[in-house]
């Protein structure tokens, strides 16, 4: 926190202008973080099954390689508490800064892993734990660097500022489909040899560049101010120190609301890099070409995501998420239609319009899980409310969508009415959760 006492001396120009610092320091460093961990997802669905589990049926390798992609998704949970609470004890910056290392080197390591062909299981074995640490890396890292970017920015655009963390999901899933995408174009023998391996190893020098960029932003000022105030009442007779995962736990209606509005939202993201990327191109669309349409409606969707946080700084958070819900929804039929069918474009049209109705609904996620917390314990529990929502929404979706898929005899209806009921879920948690676009965040609650 030593950044921070010079922080609060500046000019109203000089703190905008760091807040601004900080804010793009948040979306580098979460654009890093989830190149490493959506490439999991793309590498789940193009390479996985033929370099892990070799010599199994097409679709029982998928679904094997989709339970590996799951278990980075039950570690997250776990991220959220270890990171939180040391968040939320000793600063936002530091726990950002260690959260990187651990990403860039699991994910790095990935790419080292021998296959089948010569340790036997033992290759799954070792990329399921590395897995798990990228799941704990990335359980830390969405917490603070939302938390960095939320309470840099001004009371009014709160939404704007945080939807920057999540934008880096789109932004770090181009490049990692571009990145796929690039070495897909190599022989089949060459891409599962070593080709697949590159973007994970490129991990090195991203981690490189996102911890220049974070070792240069200032703590917290409310997270600052606030560990200040309770550090004086520590000093008061009786005074008791506080555990931000009890400060959770006593109230955990915010925890379950968050963890149940936030789930289809993580569902119907992860759906689309790892089975839509399948069933396209089973359905005869060539493989790089649909890597690279997704690329390209990642990259539009980008802005959307902005968009929708602002929105929510207009008319709220809840109305637009639930928005994104229904036109999402809605369009689950027309989308796996034009999947289907075998023609790039059509499939580029698919995700981009799957993207732009889910941006409205995840821009605004961040400043919206944020704000349901008081300071001190705001790390732990919006890292773990939102870590949760990702485990129940994501984690399994992948396989549990492949499984209905294979069991219907390759029938889309049964994956369409899952999604369906799953965002049903979501509508009704972010309506009864209470709106929070004015929420004073120096309160501590």
């Amino acid at each position: 926190m030593s950044g921070t006492p010079t922080l609060r001396q500046m000019s109203t120009a000089a703190q905008r202008k760091e807040a601004r610092t900080v804010i793009l320091s948040s979306y580098l460093g979460s654009t890093i973080e989830f190149y490493d961990f959506l490439l999991y997802a793309t590498a789940a669905a193009v390479a996985f099954p033929k370099v892990f589990f070799a010599g199994t049926d097409p679709w029982v390798g998928v679904v094997a390689a989709y339970a590996t992609f799951a278990a980075g998704y039950v570690a997250r949970p776990l991220g959220g508490a270890i990171f939180g609470h040391f968040g939320d004890r000793m600063g936002r910056k530091g726990m950002l800064i260690v959260s990187m290392t651990v990403m860039g080197l699991a994910s790095a390591a990935i790419g080292l892993i021998p296959g089948t062909d010569l340790i036997g299981p033992w290759g799954a074995v070792i990329l399921v734990l590395l897995r798990v640490l990228q799941g704990i890396a990335v359980g830390g890292e969405w917490g603070g660097a939302a938390l960095m970017a939320l309470e840099h920015a001004d009371p009014k655009r709160r939404g704007f500022a945080a939807s920057f963390v999540n934008a880096g999901a789109p932004t770090g899933a181009v490049l990692g489909t571009v990145m796929m995408g690039i070495v897909s174009a190599l022989p089949g023998p060459q891409f599962l040899a070593w080709g697949w391996r590159v973007p994970f190893l490129l991990s090195f020098a991203l981690l490189a560049v996102g911890l220049f960029v974070r070792l240069r932003v200032a703590e917290s000022p409310i997270f600052a101010e606030a560990v200040a105030a309770e550090r004086s009442a520590a000093g008061s007779p009786g005074a008791q120190r506080r555990v931000p995962l009890l400060d959770v736990l006593r109230r955990p209606k915010a925890l379950v609301f968050i963890m149940l509005a936030g789930a289809a939202g993580f569902g119907l993201q992860v759906v689309l890099p790892t089975f839509s990327v399948t069933y396209a191109v089973s359905k005869g669309a060539p493989q790089g070409g649909v890597l690279y349409a997704f690329a390209a409606a990642s990259a539009i969707s980008i802005a959307f995501v902005l968009f929708g946080g602002r929105l929510s700084d207009r008319f709220g958070r809840r109305p637009v998420m639930v928005a994104g819900l229904v036109l999402f929804v809605a369009y689950l039929v027309p989308m796996f239609g034009l999947l289907g069918s075998g023609n790039v474009w059509l499939v580029f049209l698919a995700f981009t319009l799957a993207l732009v109705f889910h941006s409205t609904l995840y821009g605004p996620l961040a400043a919206f899980v944020s704000e349901q917390f008081g300071t001190t314990s705001r790390y732990t529990g919006a890292a773990l409310g939102y870590q949760l929502a990702t485990l129940i929404g994501a984690g399994f979706t992948p396989g549990i969508v492949a499984s209905l898929y294979k069991d219907a005899g390759q029938s889309i209806v049964p994956v369409v009415g899952f999604l369906a009921a799953m965002s049903l879920v979501s509508a009704v948690f972010i309506l009864l959760t209470r709106e929070s676009k004015d929420n004073d965040l120096t309160a501590v609650r």
